[in-house]
């Protein structure tokens, strides 16, 4: 009896030590998923319906309005899904670039021709733009000698993953790659950071060409100097693009900028403008013909989601 006691209580428990440890990963692995979940930046995909019936619920106007300007995406636009972008001051950002990841377009023309790593150096030593140590990097609020070398990182981190993700053809591994990449927040806001210095490198170009009399620039250049708020890249930078991701948001005319900058048609359908003829919006209005398209939703010109297209 004491002979075959022996196996069975080893037996009981091996069987219990292993019943534990499997609830002891299950746990672990639901604890790191919704860890990743909540980090997530852009959420999964949801039902355009459902979650405008959750969202805009109740019978006054404005709701009623709502409802019906998604109801014409989903049976007239084609529209059956969306995912939701987190709600900051970097959403704008955010939507646009996890779409040109997540598709595998490429670096726009420009891009190719130069070397971005080198962009905070031309403008600091051969333009001379000393300001730039001004420059804030959004929430950071960071200003000082340090931010030429911030700077540079943030564009490498802007060149390393975007040039990793396009270069890979499947499309699920590169959905893995874009979901990993946007629940990093740091390495998010580097991106952010790097497009918002993009965009000012490309002002003071225009900047000196209009001021110069060189070569014709592009209207939007114009319009974007024509505003108090920056009519030179210094006053653009310090009261515009230093607040963004911060306190503020980019605007319709810095969206068309960005649009020109990443040669990418970006469709708006802006559901508060329901029945009017800025229901639907490109940024830029003149595009190529060659440039990739992605699309934004916005209830109100602040936060954007990304509609997702069936047929």
């Amino acid at each position: 009896m004491l002979s075959m006691s022996f196996p069975v209580a080893v037996f009981w428990y091996c069987r219990r030590l292993y019943s534990f440890l499997a609830q002891l990963l299950k746990r672990w692995s639901n604890y790191l998923q919704r860890k990743f979940i909540r980090n997530l930046s852009v959420l999964t995909e949801v039902d355009l319906l459902g979650y405008s019936a959750r969202e805009w619920k109740g019978e006054t106007k404005h709701a009623k309005h709502m409802r019906e300007a998604y109801e014409e995406l989903f049976w007239s636009c084609h529209i059956k899904y969306l995912r939701q972008v987190r709600r900051d001051n970097y959403c704008v950002l955010r939507a646009v670039l996890f779409q040109i990841f997540s598709q595998g377009i490429p670096f726009p023309s420009w891009m190719k021709e130069r070397d971005i790593l080198k962009l905070p150096e031309k403008l600091l030593y051969s333009q001379g733009c000393n300001w730039i140590q001004q420059y804030s990097f959004g929430p950071e609020r960071y200003t000082g000698p340090n931010a030429f070398g911030k700077l540079r990182k943030c564009m490498e981190t802007l060149k390393t993953n975007w040039t990793e993700i396009s270069a890979t053809k499947d499309h699920e591994e590169r959905g893995n790659m874009c979901n990993t990449l946007f629940s990093d927040e740091s390495k998010e806001h580097k991106l952010y950071e790097a497009i918002k210095f993009i965009m000012l490198y490309e002002v003071v170009e225009a900047y000196e060409q209009i001021k110069n009399r060189e070569e014709a620039t592009h209207n939007l250049f114009s319009l974007l100097l024509a505003r108090d708020s920056s009519s030179d890249p210094l006053s653009f930078m310090m009261n515009r693009l230093n607040s963004i991701g911060d306190s503020i948001c980019l605007d319709q005319v810095e969206l068309f900028l960005l649009g020109y900058l990443l040669e990418v048609k970006i469709r708006v359908y802006r559901l508060h403008r329901f029945n009017t003829e800025e229901f639907q919006v490109n940024y830029p209005e003149e595009y190529r013909r060659e440039w990739n398209e992605i699309s934004l939703l916005t209830e109100d010109d602040r936060y954007y989601h990304i509609p997702l297209f069936r047929t």
